[in-house]
């Protein structure tokens, strides 16, 4: 990573680790076992809560928004909700904390915040990389520019 993207990064943690306020739960679930292919890539496993969109809106959707990735056999699938349709896509993870989403797919509920809704998915979209610090994801767009933060339940 870029000093640059270190600085962003070490200043989007300090953000993170002031938010006083937590988006209601997400539903309960049993943990996924890794597996030997998941051993070595923290993103994949828990059930990653967003809290904010952005380096400063906190996710203010009636339901949660997360993310999980899912180790199918190698294949990284991602699941979970954008505050309000149910989420599935595969995530490419490699070395230099890249994480890439494609063929993004989503029930088509209307829901009254679909304009957050529509920004969760174009966050996921855009993601080009991630970085973990403690209980906390962070993605970031191809330009080291800070998309949004989750953390992990």
């Amino acid at each position: 990573m870029s000093p640059r993207g270190m600085v962003m990064a070490a200043m989007l943690a300090a953000l993170l680790a002031g938010c006083a306020s937590a988006p209601s739960p997400a539903p309960e679930r049993e943990p996924s076992p890794p597996t030997s292919e998941s051993r070595g890539e923290p993103v994949v496993g828990p059930r990653w809560q967003l809290i904010l969109l952005g380096t400063d809106e906190h996710w203010s959707g009636d339901e949660p928004a997360y993310i999980e990735v899912v180790d199918e056999g190698g294949h990284f699938q991602l699941t979970g909700s954008n505050g309000c349709n149910r989420l599935r896509g595969e995530v490419e993870l490699d070395d230099g904390n890249r994480f890439r989403v494609s063929d993004l797919a989503s029930t088509r509920r209307a829901c009254p915040n679909t304009d957050q809704a529509g920004r969760v998915d174009e966050m996921l979209g855009s993601a080009y990389r991630y970085l973990i610090d403690g209980d906390r994801l962070v993605l970031f767009g191809r330009d080291s520019r800070v998309l949004g933060g989750f953390e992990r339940r």
